[in-house]
């Protein structure tokens, strides 16, 4: 069956970004270990993408962060000003995807061959992204993506439904968990350290609430919610440091590569 053009590019696009996936990972695997698919879900403001990029460079394995893809799409919808357009008509989605790309220069984010890796962790972003990642036509979008890229193994993805929906074969699954006044703390810190000035900066107390609100809006939305897959690890992060839930999840890593 022939490809529209639309369609032609965004396969172009996946292949791209599987080739750039691929040869990262080959160019770092160690002789005599099985490489396996490392699922890290959670929700916002948990450690997913801290942890899941730290264990990828311990173990040499390709470090794949599927929230920034659903916020670059966030971001494009904001940028054209359709979010609103969406919410009364979310079929037209299909149309923002086709007109943009998603791609990675290492920890860079390119959407439309611009780095917006700052600009999509913005506040503005985070308020809407659980609506867009709600948006069936988003969610296969990406989810194509996303196999292609863990296809050929020894990755690290994170998101909030790599172990149920994504991945559910992946050899180790990790759930993040943490409570929801820390996580606003870590969102704050987040926050401070780009802006420019504290007049910028929301309500901490706020924060929290958009946290909870979030959670309740991943976990209820009709296509891949976020849950807990019955294989996952659960992890409290809530009074861990960084540097210990990277080492309990590398330990699990190291004792599944060896099957």
């Amino acid at each position: 069956m022939a490809l529209t053009c639309n369609q032609y590019v965004w396969k172009k696009q996946i292949y791209f970004i599987k080739w750039q996936a691929i040869s990262k990972c080959k160019s770092r695997r160690k002789i005599g270990n099985r490489h396996i698919i490392i699922a890290v879900d959670g929700p916002a403001a948990s450690g997913k993408s801290t942890t899941a990029r730290r264990v990828a460079q311990q173990l040499g394995y390709t470090y794949i962060d599927t929230g920034a893809m659903y916020r670059a799409v966030t971001f494009k919808a904001l940028q054209d000003g359709v979010l609103d357009r969406l919410r009364h008509s979310p079929e037209l989605v299909g149309g923002l995807l086709d007109a943009l790309t998603i791609s990675f220069d290492g920890d860079r984010v390119l959407l439309d061959g611009r780095d917006v890796s700052l600009e999509i962790r913005d506040n503005r972003v985070s308020r809407e992204v659980s609506f867009i990642s709600s948006l069936k036509p988003v969610r296969d979008r990406l989810r194509e993506m996303q196999q292609e890229l863990g296809h050929e193994r020894g990755v690290v993805m994170d998101g909030r439904d790599i172990g149920t929906v994504v991945f559910p074969d992946a050899e180790l699954k990790i759930f993040l968990v943490a409570d929801p006044a820390e996580r606003a703390k870590r969102r704050y810190a987040e926050l401070s350290a780009k802006a420019s000035s504290s007049s910028e900066l929301p309500d901490i107390k706020q924060l929290e609430e958009e946290i909870i609100r979030r959670d309740r809006e991943d976990a209820e939305r009709e296509h891949a919610p976020l849950k807990k897959h019955p294989d996952a690890v659960e992890i409290d992060t809530s009074r861990l440091t960084i540097d210990r839930q990277v080492e309990m999840v590398y330990t699990l890593a190291k004792e599944r590569e060896r099957g």
